[in-house]
């Protein structure tokens, strides 16, 4: 089989496409993959938006309710047992040669449909399971499901076929946490798309201060920004105590946060903070503004705390070329590398001070446009497209072939809906 023959079936157990940090993954490894000759089909949650020129396939509407809706949620018990049977229906006539399957949720359904067509599944892990649940107050290391869920993780991570990771980091938890061979682990970090995400000196000053003037940001204040989720496990919090203590020292600074949900109840936040006139909060940001938004910053800064998932958002602050402020993770030094600006993630008082410290420091600028090099040198999509199409060479089997037939797959009849796009 060469590779421009993989027929992809992606499942998504998320409301794709959301503009959010684990969706952006998902969308641009599926065009890397398409521009490298493969058809790419995505198989997600009801709801959701369908980005142009990809083949997106979902239950119906649920009775429940079509939010968006992240991180850990009972709701996603029904939404997955929706989206296992839409996926037989779509392997049906797609006939896929490759399960390439995000999330738990998904490794699991992408393994039913394995056995089902005997096709291989990769597994993209973007963090522990029972970690985020953790995160997201779900669970505890003291309840007594913890063990159990453990051990379905274990399960899930152990019979996947290959598993892709966003960072080295990763990699070392499943080898050493759940037991995964590491010749079946594939590191795939996360990139930026250094085309779209200009660098910001290459935008002119009055088209930044026109973007400013748009979001009523202060005239004459030094931008700090975030561009992401809104949660406790994400460090709104502790970026909303650290712009209080930045306003302390100084009052020429602003902070841009730019993500959903939870605005009211952060707005709320820097409100009872005595910030409420040092933070605009933009709302859900669509990922297409993404590029411009940033280039209103002078700085950007990453309070997330998972020590387990990735942190894709510090791509796209690198390819604007934003000195950027982050936690002294393992992740976050993969990605940054010497070039970052790093707090203490057990000192809270760390983060703000992080902050000052660039904002005071005459090399930022030039610890910016490294960054933006670094991102060039070495956090390509294309460069993922071709890693991933490598693992799935070497997972792919005589018995995906003769089980699906020629590589061409079968028209699928169609509602009329314009905005499915084979790829």
């Amino acid at each position: 089989m060469t590779r421009r023959e993989h027929r992809v079936l992606v499942v998504a157990p998320t409301t794709f496409f959301a503009d959010y940090g684990c969706h952006v993954r998902i969308l641009e490894e599926a065009r890397a993959i398409a521009e490298r000759g493969g058809r790419v089909v995505i198989a997600t949650y009801p709801g959701g938006q369908t980005p142009d020129g990809l083949q997106v396939e979902r239950p119906n509407a649920s009775p429940w309710g079509n939010a968006v809706r992240v991180g850990s949620s009972y709701h996603r018990i029904y939404l997955d047992l929706l989206l296992l049977l839409k996926a037989i229906v779509t392997a049906m006539w797609f006939r896929p040669t490759i399960v390439h399957a995000h999330l738990h949720e998904g490794a699991l359904i992408g393994w039913c449909i394995s056995r089902l067509w005997r096709v291989p599944v990769v597994f993209d892990f973007q963090g522990s399971l029972t970690s985020e649940m953790i995160d997201h107050g779900y669970l505890r290391p003291t309840d007594l499901t913890f063990r159990p869920l453990r051990w379905v993780e274990r399960e899930i991570c152990r019979r996947s076929d290959a598993i892709l990771t966003s960072s080295d980091n990763a990699v070392d938890v499943l080898v050493r946490t759940f037991g995964v061979a590491r010749e079946r682990i594939t590191a795939v970090p996360d990139a930026a798309d250094a085309t779209r995400f200009r660098p910001r000196w290459l935008v002119a000053e009055t088209q930044r201060e026109a973007g400013r003037a748009a979001l009523k940001l202060p005239a004459g204040r030094r931008i700090v920004a975030y561009l992401g989720l809104l949660a406790e496990y994400q460090g709104t919090s502790r970026l909303l105590r650290a712009a209080a203590a930045v306003r302390a020292v100084r009052e020429d600074v602003h902070f841009l946060v730019m993500g959903f949900p939870g605005v009211e109840t952060y707005s709320r936040q820097a409100r009872d903070l005595g910030i409420a006139d040092a933070v605009t909060f933009t709302g859900r940001v669509p990922y297409a503004r993404a590029p411009e938004l940033l280039t209103l910053a002078d700085v950007a800064v990453a309070p997330k705390l998972s020590a387990t998932e990735g942190n894709g958002k510090l791509l796209n602050y690198m390819a604007v070329g934003l000195p950027t402020v982050a936690y002294d993770r393992p992740v976050n030094r993969e990605i940054l590398g010497e070039e970052g600006v790093f707090a203490d993630p057990s000192d809270e008082a760390s983060l703000a001070n992080a902050i000052l410290q660039l904002l005071a420091d005459p090399d930022a600028p030039n610890r910016g446009r490294r960054l933006r090099e670094r991102v060039e040198r070495e956090f390509s999509w294309s460069e993922v497209g071709a890693t991933i199409l490598s693992v799935y060479a070497r997972v792919s089997h005589p018995l995906a072939t003769e089980r699906c037939g020629s590589a061409r797959a079968p028209s699928r009849p169609r509602r009329n809906d314009q905005s499915l796009v084979d790829l």
